[in-house]
């Protein structure tokens, strides 16, 4: 299938530790929600019910978990938006919530709530103000090679505290920003306000393509710069060490995975965002 999986979604594909399958079996399904609002940008979230470890994992049995039927409110506390739900056919799973009236805005809090059968999940974010990207250059090793790494520059804010997020998006290949493999950076960890980072490419369950961490010739890729939260950092982060210990992205080795979700598990985050679109060179 020409289709693809933000890796997110089978994030929590088990609600317990996989040695314990006869209670994982009795629990309760939860709602799992990957929920994200970008300054200047629309909310967006994909929503589904946790998969047990037990099933078959495959793309129909993702779709059979999809929840599409959920009354999903955004607000900054002031304003507020019922997102409305819409088919896209390039990935799985091909439902998304959205927005069109409420636009993101730096320094200002968003809620959302979710209402879905009895159930009711709760989340609040912010958004970061944007950091804009200086540069993305694509770097081979080798000038007859036809794969290399993007590296990206820009400057941390001195007097400010910065969690920051990188992220890539190829053209034709992926339809949503894939977060870059150790993307996610506190700004504590900088030597200098001159920052420059290598970018891996993050990982994609059901690619078009077999996966690999670099880039190729012939790729337009587009490089975003996001400001994110320290809860949004937590998050990734945790999600990240279970991929390296684990090995596979499907099945986390525990639960020890961070959520800002009331009543349910995932993520909903505020963005900062700066983007900027790498052409490589043709491919031979």
């Amino acid at each position: 299938m020409k289709k693809y999986l933000l890796f997110l979604f089978s994030l929590f594909l088990m609600s317990c530790s996989s040695d314990n399958f006869s209670e994982q079996k009795t629990l309760e399904s939860k709602i799992v929600v990957e929920g994200w609002i970008e300054e200047d940008g629309y909310a967006n979230v994909l929503l589904s019910s946790s998969i047990p470890v037990t099933d078959v994992i495959d793309s129909t049995n993702v779709l059979n978990h999809v929840i599409r039927s959920a009354k999903i409110t955004i607000s900054d506390g002031q304003n507020s938006e019922v997102l409305r739900v819409k088919n896209d056919k390039n990935r799985i799973p091909p439902f998304v919530y959205f927005g069109s009236e409420l636009k993101g805005e730096a320094g200002k809090e968003y809620s959302i709530k979710i209402e879905y059968l009895n159930r009711v999940v709760e989340a609040v974010t912010s958004i970061p103000k944007s950091v804009p990207l200086k540069s993305a250059e694509y770097i081979k090793k080798n000038a007859a090679d036809t794969t290399g790494y993007v590296f990206v520059k820009f400057d941390d804010p001195v007097q400010e505290k910065n969690y920051y997020q990188i992220a890539t998006k190829i053209e034709g290949e992926e339809p949503v920003f894939v977060p870059a493999f150790y993307g996610n950076l506190d700004d504590k960890n900088f030597e200098s306000s001159s920052v420059s980072v290598q970018i891996n490419r993050g990982i994609l369950l059901f690619p078009k393509t077999k996966f690999t961490p670099y880039f190729a010739d012939g790729d337009l890729i587009q490089v975003k710069l996001r400001t994110q939260t320290k809860e949004a950092l937590d998050f990734w982060n945790s999600w990240q060490n279970e991929i390296v210990n684990s090995k596979n992205p499907i099945y986390p080795s525990n639960t020890s995975l961070k959520s800002n979700i009331k009543g349910g598990i995932g993520i909903w985050a505020g963005y900062g965002q700066s983007t900027i679109i790498v052409r490589t060179p043709p491919k031979k």
